[in-house]
């Protein structure tokens, strides 16, 4: 396993984004029996620049990281940290909410809302100016190459369409870290490698880190991958260097070097 790769400083000062011995458990689905159940237990990690992808099988923590640092859950102990900014004090969260582009799994459309509303809505949930959002929102649209469907109901696109309306509500508030659940689930071919070309142009503004179970997904868009299994990281590194896991034979090397990682695919 590599050493992680650091993170953005300035001087001593660590600005990225920042897990430091962070536990997390779902609580049990039973009212008065069972225990909770573990995901994370002095979990440390540091989001690396660029363009990021962390690999895992499902229930591996890859969504509860994620939601963690967008503030969706909140760690039992340790810290989330963007920089000065500290997800568990009250007067940064606001600041630390904004500072985040997030893309949850589950994408929604909101009823009677159209695209450029929505994208404004969450850009104005976010602490812009309401003209601040709507302008931003056009902006954030023609990013992701949806312009021409501003005016329509975000219910009556396509579910690609509407994953495209998720990636542009992240991008809307100008994020200075962008996190993407399973971004191209459900997604076909085409809208896929559309998808990841939104994503090439997100890493040149900000780092990205994007969760997925899918190994096909990992290109060479990627700068960094992280392994997870069991609310820890197996592995970190270069795409090459991860590549360079799975033996000479292999005719699929990325799912080799990953089933060398991944207790449950050997």
């Amino acid at each position: 396993m590599l050493a992680p790769r650091a993170g953005r400083t300035h001087g001593d000062e660590v600005t990225g984004l920042c897990f430091t011995d962070v536990d997390f458990s779902y609580p049990s689905a039973t009212l008065f029996r069972g225990s909770p159940t573990l995901v994370f237990e002095g979990f440390s990690w540091q989001a690396p620049d660029g363009c990021t992808v962390i690999l895992g099988p499902n229930g591996a923590g890859k969504t509860t990281l994620l939601s963690l640092g967008a503030t969706a859950l909140r760690p039992r102990r340790g810290s989330v940290r963007l920089g000065d900014l500290d997800s568990s004090r009250r007067r940064d969260l606001p600041k630390f909410r904004r500072a985040v582009g997030w893309m949850p799994q589950q994408v929604r459309a909101i009823p009677g809302l159209t695209v450029r509303e929505q994208v404004a809505y969450a850009g104005w949930l976010k602490g812009m100016a309401r003209s601040a959002a709507w302008t931003e929102a056009t902006a954030a649209l023609g990013r992701v190459d949806l312009g021409a469907e501003a005016d329509r109901l975000t219910s009556q696109l396509s579910g690609g369409q509407q994953r495209r309306v998720a990636l542009a509500q992240s991008l809307v508030h100008r994020a200075e870290v962008f996190l993407l659940d399973e971004p191209t689930a459900g997604l076909d071919p085409g809208q896929r490698a559309r998808f990841r070309e939104s994503l090439r142009e997100m890493a040149q503004d900000a780092p990205v880190v994007v969760s997925t179970h899918q190994v096909d997904d990992l290109t060479d868009l990627f700068d960094t991958v992280v392994v997870i299994e069991n609310g820890s990281i197996q592995f970190q590194g270069t795409t090459e260097a991860f590549m360079a896991l799975a033996p000479d034979q292999s005719e699929h090397k990325a799912e080799a070097a990953y089933a060398s990682l991944v207790s449950g695919d050997r």
